[in-house]
């Protein structure tokens, strides 16, 4: 009996294992097939959706060809209505045409010369009619120029005023500028004559009282031969203290002048009439500019500055004397200083 129990135990232990694999093995098979399945009906869905779009779109094609064949049949029909139409009216005009027919033929038997008359008249009648619609086209077309010459016109009227209120606008502009710009000029040369007399009068003061050195109107004169040997554009060493008198009272006043003057000091040279031709200086020209570039190279080594700096030569054609005597002509020979604005 024990034997017989352990055998079926033991054959009862190995049959479970296999109902096991048995049964995982058919659940296997089992959600392999719902994937199938699923997989299928998805593709299977979109298929139809995929018809059930073009259906959708077949349909609202047909509905689309189904309004045109409407909107064409309703065109056939008013055509076919039309055609009716005009076929009785030519049943109509050709009744009228027998009518007026058989009435000619019994005019034409009356009156032999009435289809010539009528020729003649409908001749003239075209003729009239050509001409008064030539005349129509012409009174059309004179009538569109005159429209729009009026809208050229208003154009240029309303141009015209709009040009008018500029330009009054732009006067009152100019002549309210003009006003300031007046005034600020006055006030500029008012001040640099103001600087002006203060820059002569310290120079005389530093110069002493030599009676060769003389303001002239708005220019201080200095006599060339003062700075200057006879024919020569080098300054002369005893130039150089009577210049440096010329710094020193252009350093005192400079500080005084407004930035917004633009100032400057302009130094002319100016010869006699004696004519001069040297390789150095073919003309009084030369001389008369080389003398006043002098000046200016001298007061920029002492410390003024470049751009208040001018120098120009007359040479011999702006003479403060005319006469021909040695005076005259040392007179004449001189260098000209002259505050002024740029």
């Amino acid at each position: 009996m024990a034997l017989a129990r352990a055998r079926r135990r033991q054959y009862s232990a190995n049959y479970w294992p296999g109902f096991v694999d048995m049964l995982s093995t058919l659940l296997l098979v089992v959600i392999f097939l719902m994937a199938m399945f699923m997989v299928t009906n998805y593709i299977i869905t979109q298929a139809a959706s995929g018809k059930d779009t073009m259906l959708s779109r077949l349909n609202r094609q047909l509905s689309e060809l189904t309004e045109l064949l409407a909107l064409e049949r309703s065109k056939k029909e008013g055509t076919e209505d039309n055609m009716a139409a005009l076929q009785a009216t030519l049943l109509d005009t050709q009744a009228e045409n027998k009518r007026l027919t058989g009435l000619l033929g019994m005019a034409s038997g009356e009156t032999e010369g009435a289809e010539d008359r009528a020729a003649a008249l409908g001749t003239k009648l075209d003729e009239q009619r050509k001409i008064t619609n030539d005349a129509l086209a012409k009174v059309e077309l004179l009538n569109q120029q005159l429209a729009a010459l009026r809208l050229q016109l208003a154009a240029l009227n309303e141009a015209l005023e709009a040009s008018e209120a500029k330009d009054k606008e732009a006067q009152a502009k100019i002549a309210d500028l003009g006003q300031r710009l007046n005034v600020a000029l006055a006030k500029k040369v008012r001040e640099l004559n103001e600087i002006r007399s203060d820059f002569f009068g310290k120079l005389r003061q530093a110069l002493g009282s030599r009676q060769d050195f003389k303001i002239v109107g708005d220019r201080f004169v200095f006599p060339s031969d003062v700075l200057f040997d006879p024919g020569s554009a080098e300054l002369k060493p005893s130039a150089y203290g009577e210049l440096d008198k010329l710094v020193s009272a252009l350093k005192d006043i400079q500080g005084d002048i407004p930035p917004d003057i633009a100032w400057v000091m302009r130094v002319d040279g100016h010869t006699d009439i004696n004519p001069i031709a040297t390789p150095e200086f073919p003309s009084n020209w030369e001389l008369s500019s080389a003398r006043a570039i002098s000046v200016v190279r001298y007061l920029m080594n002492a410390g003024i500055s470049p751009k208040h700096l001018v120098a120009a030569g007359f040479g011999e054609f702006q003479p403060i004397d005319a006469g021909e005597s040695p005076a005259a002509l040392a007179r004449n020979r001189r260098i000209e200083l002259k505050l002024t604005e740029r």
